[in-house]
């Protein structure tokens, strides 16, 4: 028997953030070392309280409303408010399994073309292939960390005619490390208003900030037009929790309405214990802010160890100012590569993972050409437990606890660094 497959779909491909980590477990389980910062899934344990939710209601089997646990959208609209001074409704928050599945649910019901600034996360495109939405990626600059600029975005929308657009910023970057200023929101805010766009902003990363900045939203300027995505995954590090949010605006409401009809046609609530867990993390946020701050100062000097390692060797690298990535390029190196026969970004992760054992991702997964050769850095390839545990903090830092703390950080970079002197 050979079943037909919805043509949207059958081409479709494993998420290659996914497909990185299933390769480099495999290749880890045949005994070859590899240095992982293909993959960037956060490092720590779920926070204890958020546990402990999880455990006090692990009796819980009841279903719950389509939009989530009241008391749970009701303690996230207190965070937003106190924590982005964003404003909200308990009826303007949808909960569901994972910020993944809601960003597709959107995307699927909202009809128009999808913009994304490249590069940005991968998955966004295909999501948007399994509806038929055609996507436009706008493509930045290198010079400007790679945040996508209102001219950037009025060229591309004005390109676009009249079609309604949905454009999906994602803030602090996945790929890129990059946040977002105040000004460039605001002017972002005003061509999305003259154009009538309507705004996914992504921001599952808003906790992971190294800027010293409070986190600004799209949406403080944009209030009527955006709608914002966040979760458990990256923050709170509970990943496989499978809990997300989404926040419509009451001048949506047609959205909302959508939204909750195919929610009830789909995963119809998340788990109940689970959304118990965000409750408590959400609720009590004020009792996981320094286990959460000293997270974030983890993650912030690996991230400023790598960029500080990568721009030694001569690679092109905006410094990360947020979540845990970065994005080097090997222009500096283009024609030794050429040499080789590398001439694309995907021959040279394929180089740099079989014959270096260091798994990255290319470019080209993040929506630029294939030549280019910018290559995705997650900075997470350490123990997160064990690094807790004997963070000496940020000013207690030297090069023996270096090597103590990230040992795969620092052998992937003398393995790049080796692999390019050889070239």
């Amino acid at each position: 028997m050979i079943p037909s497959i919805n043509p949207l779909v059958l081409n479709l491909k494993e998420s290659a953030t996914l497909h990185i980590n299933t390769t480099v477990k495999k290749l880890r389980s045949e005994g070859r070392k590899v240095n992982h910062f293909g993959f960037g899934e956060a490092a720590f344990p779920v926070p204890k309280l958020l546990q402990e939710g999880l455990i006090d209601h692990a009796s819980h089997n009841e279903y719950l409303p389509t939009q989530g646990l009241l008391e749970l959208r009701e303690a996230l609209c207190a965070y937003l408010k106190k924590e982005h001074q964003l404003e909200y409704t308990a009826e303007d928050v949808f909960i569901g399994p994972g910020s993944k599945e809601l960003i597709f649910q959107l995307s699927y019901l909202v009809e128009g073309i999808l913009l994304v600034p490249a590069p940005s996360w991968v998955s966004y495109g295909p999501q948007a292939a399994m509806r038929g939405k055609t996507l436009i990626p706008i493509q930045t600059k290198r010079e400007n960390s790679y945040r996508l600029q209102a001219d950037e975005l009025d060229r591309a929308c004005f390109e676009m005619g009249q079609e309604q657009k949905l454009l999906i910023l994602n803030n602090p970057n996945n790929p890129t490390g990059s946040v977002y200023t105040e000004e460039e929101l605001k002017e972002i805010a005003e061509i999305c208003r003259a154009y009538n766009v309507i705004v996914i902003s992504d921001e599952i990363y808003a906790g992971i900030d190294f800027t010293g900045r409070p986190h600004v939203s799209i949406a403080r300027f944009y209030p009527e037009g955006t709608i914002v995505s966040t979760g458990l995954s990256k923050l709170f590090a509970g990943g496989g929790y499978r809990l997300g949010a989404m926040i419509i605006p009451p001048t949506l409401q047609i959205i909302k309405d959508s939204l909750s009809a195919i929610i009830s046609e789909t995963f119809s609530c998340v788990s109940c214990p689970v959304q118990y867990a965000a409750l408590n993390g959400y609720s009590r946020f004020d009792e996981l802010r320094e286990e959460l701050n000293t997270n974030r100062d983890i993650y912030r000097y690996a991230s400023e160890y790598l960029w500080d390692r990568f721009t030694a060797m001569g690679l092109n690298c905006p410094k990360p100012e947020g979540a845990f990535y970065l994005f080097p390029d090997f222009d500096n190196y283009r024609e030794k590569l050429k040499a080789h026969g590398i001439l694309t970004g995907k021959a040279l992760v394929e180089k740099l993972l079989l014959d270096v054992g260091v798994a990255l991702l290319p470019g080209s997964d993040f929506y630029f050409p294939a030549t280019n050769l910018g290559v995705r850095t997650a900075s997470v390839d350490f123990d997160g437990k064990f690094v807790r545990e004997n963070w000496p903090g940020r000013d207690g830092m030297n090069e023996e606890w270096e090597k103590k703390l990230f040992p795969s950080l620092i052998e992937g970079c003398d393995r790049l660094e080796a692999f390019l002197k050889n070239l």
